[in-house]
């Protein structure tokens, strides 16, 4: 069983679920990035981390300027890769790793898997890359031992969720609202709905995201049956209103992981 499976095991047979904050690396610079991973993992199950890029078509605004913070810092896919291999010093969490195809194309794609297995990532989701178009990518990944994660929606029927279950090799990443990312005030009944009706024809874990701000959501999601939770622009906010802070922004990321993760235990 690979780790991602096992850690979802672990925690299924502890009574809670995975929480999977998201963050942009370098974001706002590489030392504070890594000093803000290094305290969220120690409160979170996994991690999710974003590689900086210049048109982050599934983002919104919020991501999209943590991506233009790092960049600005001087991120690269070399230096993200670096960072990893630091944390990895302190965490031996999962890693998953949000980027676009742009960025594997400019190593290789032979390159950056190697590089991913390298820096111990566990998996990889291809946020431009749909199932129809993976083949290259998944022959890579397998040779890498990295499993790769695809999304669906409430839009997803379920002979097409058939197909990307059976391409998924990590966990199926489950869109909660339709558009790009960012934090909102409710989750659409219609996600948790949806959510309820394919969980038991699935064979894979299934964590949410996009639109994940609280810990109400987080609630609401693992009592619709996910497995995981990701939660990403809401605690990227904390960065960017405490940008000239770093105590604070470790000390208030920190809190609210902590908060958002007791939600996913069952009671």
């Amino acid at each position: 069983m690979n780790p991602l499976l096992t850690k979802f095991k672990a925690l299924e047979d502890n009574v809670e679920r995975a929480l999977i904050p998201f963050l942009v690396i370098g974001d706002p610079d590489y030392k504070t990035s890594l000093d803000l991973l290094k305290a969220v993992a120690k409160e979170a199950d996994m991690l999710e981390l974003g590689f900086a890029f210049s048109d982050p078509i599934a983002d919104g605004k919020t991501v999209q300027q943590a991506d233009q913070r790092a960049l600005k810092a001087g991120m690269t896919t070399e230096k993200n890769f670096e960072l990893i291999k630091e944390l990895r010093k302190e965490t031996d969490i999962p890693i998953n790793l949000l980027v676009y195809a742009n960025l594997i194309y400019q190593q290789g794609i032979g390159k950056f898997f190697r590089l991913a297995q390298q820096a111990k990532v566990d998996s990889v989701l291809i946020a431009d890359v749909p199932p129809e178009e993976s083949n290259e990518f998944e022959i890579r990944a397998r040779k890498h031992k990295i499993q790769l994660i695809f999304m669906v929606s409430p839009l997803t029927n379920k002979e097409r969720l058939q197909k990307i279950e059976n391409k998924t090799t990590g966990f199926i990443y489950y869109v909660a609202r339709l558009g790009v990312t960012g934090a909102q005030e409710d989750l659409k009944a219609r996600s948790l709905k949806h959510l309820k009706e394919i969980k038991p024809i699935i064979r894979k874990p299934i964590c949410v995201g996009f639109g994940i701000s609280n810990k109400d959501h987080v609630r609401a999601v693992v009592e619709a049956g996910a497995d995981g939770v990701i939660v990403g622009s809401a605690l990227i906010k904390i960065i960017e209103q405490n940008l000239n802070k770093k105590e604070e922004l470790i000390q208030q990321s920190v809190a609210f992981v902590k908060e958002l993760k007791e939600a996913t235990r069952y009671v």
